[in-house]
């Protein structure tokens, strides 16, 4: 028994006559005969009555049809279910990020994305760089956006962006209308400042530093979101990458720092790990909010290409 022969029955049996069947599977009639009749060979029992040039089924064939009908929806389901993987109408896909691109990058990516690919399913977590890290190298998840050093080797860079960070403060704040601010104008200034263990920390210690200006931290926070929130407050000015600021609106104003402290995140995957068809359509997404974003962040040196 074979799949032509069986099919060769059922198409007998939903059109009601070999000739029919024929032109269905556009072969010749004596093709579906003798498919039906090496099909009786093997099963032991014969299906149909031939008598006059026509066919009639027997009771074996009424009760062997169900069964058969069941088969062929088994392997039409399979081919309706291959069809939607290979036009990503479905998939699931996994992706965490910093707070930092989580309430505005991402949730465009994700609506855009699931406009066209309706049957997609989409999970996205928040997480701290070094927790992303280790969920990529674990392959708990398909895409990261984190902050990530060069000597990291089990994850693989698939495109670095930079951004440049700000100084925030309320509207009322003596110098919310400054062009830019320096460590200078910051001296003595009540600050609100990011985790010391994060690289923004590291490079604001480096700047007052070299300015000779001892920082007046008043609160020590993470992330980004959370220094936004004390300084829209009046707690003090913090020192940000840009994009977070903007959900705050006008509760918050955004001043260029001068010298330059960069934000630099990159787009991740577990190393070796090739992207599925939906995880190379989301980066695609992806990409294209982050071009939107042009005016804040610009596409970096991606040291693993």
């Amino acid at each position: 028994m074979n799949q032509k022969q069986v099919n060769a029955f059922r198409m007998v049996m939903r059109h009601g006559s070999v000739t029919a069947a024929a032109q269905a599977l556009n072969v010749s009639q004596p093709a579906v005969s003798r498919l039906v009749a090496d099909l009786e060979a093997s099963l032991g029992f014969p299906l149909l009555l031939r008598t006059g040039g026509r066919v009639q089924p027997t009771a074996e064939a009424y009760e062997f049809f169900p069964e058969v009908e069941r088969m062929f929806y088994g392997l039409d389901r399979l081919a309706q279910v291959a069809d939607e993987i290979r036009t990503l109408q479905r998939a699931t896909f996994r992706v965490a990020s910093m707070p930092m691109v989580s309430f505005e990058i991402i949730p465009l990516a994700v609506s855009r994305f699931t406009a066209d690919h309706t049957g997609i399913g989409i999970t996205h977590d928040v997480h701290t760089s070094p927790r992303i890290l280790d969920l990529l190298a674990a392959r708990q998840i398909d895409l990261g956006l984190a902050q990530t050093l060069p000597g990291r080797t089990d994850v693989d860079v698939l495109a670095a962006f930079n951004s440049d960070c700000v100084c925030v403060m309320s509207p009322d704040h003596p110098l919310a209308g400054r062009a830019r601010i320096t460590p200078k104008d910051l001296d003595g200034q009540p600050l609100v400042a990011l985790n010391y263990r994060t690289l923004t920390y590291s490079y604001m210690m480096q700047c007052f530093a070299e300015a000779d200006v001892l920082p007046n931290i008043v609160a020590e926070t993470q992330p980004s979101y959370s220094a936004c929130g004390l300084a829209s407050l009046g707690v003090g000015i913090a020192i940000v990458d840009p994009i977070t600021p903007r959900i705050f609106g006008r509760s918050l104003v955004s001043v260029p720092f001068a010298p330059r402290i960069p934000f630099e995140f990159q787009i991740m995957k577990s190393r070796d790990v090739p992207l599925s068809r939906a995880g190379l359509a989301f980066l695609e997404v992806l990409n294209e909010v982050l071009s939107d974003h042009a005016d804040i962040v610009t596409e970096g040196h991606n040291k693993n290409a």
